[in-house]
């Protein structure tokens, strides 16, 4: 068998819906029922209720670790094999518990606060562009202050961040097949993000790290990493700095991973492997049905 990646989505991957078939599960319901001890709210009502309120930062990111969190669980009981970890901006707190970094109670507290955090941010907009001269835009946002690349995901899909004049010049001068500007509060992973991660660095501080059992690509360093202050240094850099996607998928590339098994809801990372490494196979673990 060949090398394995396990990868976790991160915020935008959320539906109304996930998690309901884990309800009865032994092992999920005693996770959920430690995140809500911890969280103060369950996950499960909120991620069958109201698609306005799951959609909200401050819900969405500890759902989606929570969701993450439990499926791997169960999946490693079926497929123990795993060679390389990543995920996603709030995908990345899954791939460290996955590696053993923290538990899960750990997790889920810098989970939350960085949640709160960015939840609170405004001011700054994001925006996705797809289809596009990757050189001009490369070239435009370097001449535009107030603007920086925030989501690496493609050769030909990036999220640009910033404040809005600065978004809205990038957007208007360079030519794409789609821009569209996302439904968030703040300007996410760009240096407006400063101030909410020099909060969160007191609490990440206070977090036990240890030696990760798997090797982590992180977002800002997507080479792979398994000493424990290394991994915090590069969770420190996160909140601020771009998610480096693409060259995440093409490390993996380079490794020799054969498979990349993306456990979380919806199939969004394993669609930009399968139209940036050609040649790995991808799976989807995203409800308890998907584990043989």
């Amino acid at each position: 068998m060949g090398k394995i990646a396990w990868v976790f989505p991160g915020q935008g991957s959320q539906a109304v819906g996930m998690g309901a078939d884990l309800a009865d599960n032994a092992i999920a319901q005693a996770k959920f029922a430690e995140a809500e001890a911890i969280l103060g709210w369950s996950v499960l009502e909120k991620c069958q209720g109201d698609e306005a309120e799951l959609s909200r930062t401050l819900y969405t990111q500890p759902c989606l670790y929570v969701l993450e969190a439990i499926l791997c669980n169960l999946y490693r009981e079926k497929a123990p094999q795993v060679d390389f970890v990543a995920g996603h901006s709030l995908g990345e707190y899954s791939a460290l518990y996955a590696a053993g970094v923290y538990d899960f109670a750990s997790g889920l507290k810098l989970v939350q606060k960085r949640a709160q955090l960015m939840d609170q941010a405004s001011g700054g907009k994001m925006a996705a562009l797809m289809k596009f001269d990757r050189a001009e835009l490369i070239e435009k946002i370097a001449a535009t202050e107030g603007v920086t690349l925030a989501n690496d995901n493609s050769e030909q899909q990036v999220v640009i961040s910033g404040t809005p004049e600065a978004v809205d010049a990038v957007m208007n001068g360079v030519k794409t097949k789609r821009a569209i500007a996302l439904n968030v509060s703040g300007a996410f992973h760009s240096p407006f993000m400063a101030e909410a991660a020099a909060q969160f660095e007191s609490v990440l501080a206070a977090v036990e790290f240890v030696d990760a059992k798997i090797p982590v690509l992180s977002n800002v360093d997507p080479q792979p990493e398994t000493q424990a202050a290394a991994l915090k240094a590069r969770l420190q850099k996160q909140m601020t700095g771009s998610v480096r996607w693409l060259e995440i998928m093409n490390t993996l590339n380079d490794l020799e991973v054969a498979t990349a098994v993306e456990i979380g809801p919806g199939k969004v990372l394993t669609g930009l492997i399968q139209r940036t490494c050609k040649e790995m196979t991808t799976q989807n673990i995203s409800a308890l049905g998907n584990i043989a």
